[in-house]
């Protein structure tokens, strides 16, 4: 059975004046290869509502899930819902569950749970509520769309409760032989190899250590046997 497919939407003109250096992308690309998601696109998109719409919309159709982080703060320039409600063609609101979360959060705090804060509660319809441990403010989820923060602390709390009801298929594993020698050397044999073994994917990253050259092939796969019986042969081949 073919694993899952996944997209990440990056939203945030902070990702983009290079203000701030995202983290979550390589989170999840972990989580999701260990869940047997197979992670395919990844996209960093403007503080804008159309183009929020326009990706999302592009993503959904060619992906199984689509993950977004950024954009449902209480600011002004936080607008992921209203596009991502646009791009659904369905209403938004603030939603009495999600305004008694907030409401009962800021209470505990002696906060005033004011016009900014209750921003946070505006929910697509139709949509599910994405659990914040961290900050109690919700994600949700419409059709194959997850819609969480950008802050990592709290993404990466949001991510671990979606992926708990999400099924996944095999995880992906990888076997490294890591060589002293240059791609150029090896770039040859390399792709013969990979050309008798079509069910793995293969790949050469260089790397240089106090001026030596040496290239990292990686071997992946779902089956761990197939994946040592390959290494193997490849260190015979090459090592």
């Amino acid at each position: 059975m073919t694993n899952p497919t996944a997209a990440m939407l990056v939203i945030g003109d902070e990702i983009l004046s290079g203000r701030t250096r995202d983290s979550n992308m390589y989170h999840l690309a972990q989580a999701l290869t260990e869940r047997g998601i197979t992670l395919r696109e990844v996209r960093v998109v403007a503080d804008d509502h159309a183009t929020i719409a326009t990706a999302v919309n592009a993503l959904r159709a060619a992906h199984d899930h689509v993950f977004t982080s950024g954009g449902i703060g209480p600011t002004h320039d936080d607008i992921t819902a209203d596009a991502i409600a646009d791009a659904f063609s369905v209403g938004i609101s603030h939603r009495a569950d999600a305004m008694a979360l907030l409401a009962a959060h800021y209470a505990r705090g002696g906060q005033d749970f004011n016009d900014a804060r209750q921003r946070m509660a505006r929910i697509p319809d139709g949509a599910t509520l994405i659990d914040n441990p961290v900050s109690i403010a919700p994600g949700f989820t419409v059709g194959n769309v997850h819609v969480m923060a950008g802050v990592p602390k709290i993404f990466e709390a949001m991510l671990a409760g979606v992926l708990a009801g999400i099924t996944g298929g095999a995880p992906l594993l990888s076997r490294t032989l890591r060589l002293m020698r240059g791609e150029g050397e090896i770039a040859t044999a390399f792709a013969g190899f990979a050309a008798e073994h079509p069910d793995l994917a293969m790949g050469s990253y260089p790397f240089n250590v106090n001026g030596n050259y040496g290239t990292n092939l990686v071997i992946r796969g779902t089956d761990p046997v197939r994946l040592d019986a390959a290494l193997l042969q490849l260190t015979d081949l090459l090592a």
